[in-house]
């Protein structure tokens, strides 16, 4: 394979790609599955939890990729150039830090159960084979659907920190990018974990930062921005318009956009990338609005200049979602390694190029894989 691709000119000519599996996301079934298809999709970046074994399955997906690439007769699709592999950190209390829990034996007998049929993880089951029910801890995401729609109002949540000192092992693991979740009005906190974690940040290759709209809001990233510089690697601004919801519907979107067109006329040094919200609408919206400028080896205009634009897009629960089916499948055959059926590994590529190319059609880096 040409080595045509990597993930850093995709920032530049605007058509980076990433999938978020999710930072509390553990079911590694599902992480492993995902990071296979969409690496082999042509995405840019894979976000996981911060977790050991969360990265070493990813990874392994990662390689399994190459792998595929190489052997597959007339392959001529994903580069040989793995994607970065990002985990996140946060300095407080963030939704994507949290797992929903409850009792199952308070339940009333009669209850229609909206929470297991709303809930897009399928984290939520009751009288499994196993005599299980309840919350599956490893496949929630901490989306939050369940806890307005439970007629007894016993859902509630369990957040966590991760731990700044456990980045030091996962970038000697190989974790290639850190992103930082924060809010509006937390500069404190984020000094305190940007302290601790300052030493790692010269083996890496990105540093994203990661805060949804408020009151103060570009005040707030420019004090960021003033307090991490200068940085030894390259900045992303991740605009996280509505988290967890691009799965909802067609205006989930418009949030993350409207909040990407505000932190795009701020200037602000680096690049911004959309997440919250994201789904097949999203890059259509952005070009009506002329925001989306993809051209091959041509450097997308950079804030501060007469015409900025997006220079990526990242996809979770709507990418998530988008290969369920073909996730179900496999568990239905108990196999874990989706690439033991080659028809589902197909069809889950297929999947994940139709959202990819959506991004990456003009550069012309994705091309069917042929294992029909």
């Amino acid at each position: 394979m040409t080595n045509i691709y990597h993930p850093l000119r995709s920032l530049r000519e605007g058509h980076w790609f990433k999938l978020i599996c999710g930072a509390s996301f553990q079911h590694l079934p599902a992480v492993r599955n995902l990071t296979l298809a969409f690496t082999l999709a042509g995405a840019d970046c894979i976000d996981v939890a911060a977790d050991p074994a969360i990265i070493t399955v990813a990874q392994a997906a990662m390689q399994m990729a190459s792998q595929i690439a190489t052997s597959a007769d007339g392959y001529s699709g994903r580069p040989a150039g793995l994607p970065w592999l990002m985990v996140s950190l946060n300095d407080g209390e963030d939704p994507h830090f949290r797992k929903a829990e409850f009792d199952p034996g308070l339940c009333p007998a009669d209850c229609s159960r909206p929470c297991e049929m709303i809930c897009p993880a399928q984290a939520i089951v009751f009288d499994r084979p196993n005599g299980h029910s309840g919350v599956l801890s490893d496949r929630c995401y901490g989306c939050g659907r369940c806890l307005p729609i439970c007629p007894v109002q016993q859902i509630t949540t369990r957040s966590f920190m991760v731990d700044p000192a456990s980045l030091a092992p996962l970038v000697l693991q190989g974790v290639d990018a850190l992103e930082i979740h924060t809010q509006v009005g937390r500069w404190t906190e984020f000094r305190q974990l940007w302290q601790a974690i300052t030493p790692w940040t010269a083996h890496l290759k990105l540093i994203a930062i990661s805060c949804p709209d408020g009151e103060g809001l570009i005040d707030y990233l420019w004090s960021l921005y003033d307090l991490i510089t200068p940085l030894p690697c390259t900045l992303l601004w991740q605009t996280d318009g509505r988290p967890m919801s691009g799965d909802i519907g067609d205006g989930a979107t418009r949030a993350t956009v409207k909040l990407g067109q505000k932190v795009l006329a701020a200037g602000l040094p680096g690049y911004v990338q959309l997440a919250g919200g994201t789904n097949s609408h999203t890059v259509e919206k952005l070009r009506t609005l002329g925001l989306l400028h993809q051209r091959p080896g041509v450097l997308a205009q950079q804030p501060g200049e007469d015409s900025p634009s997006i220079a990526g897009i990242a996809y979770g629960s709507y990418a998530r979602v988008l290969l369920s089916p073909i996730l179900e499948k496999l568990e239905a055959l108990s196999i874990s390694h989706l690439e033991a059926v080659p028809e589902l590994l197909q069809e889950a590529i297929d999947r994940a190029a139709s959202l990819v190319s959506q991004l990456k059609s003009s550069v012309r880096y994705y091309d069917p894989v042929p294992f029909r």
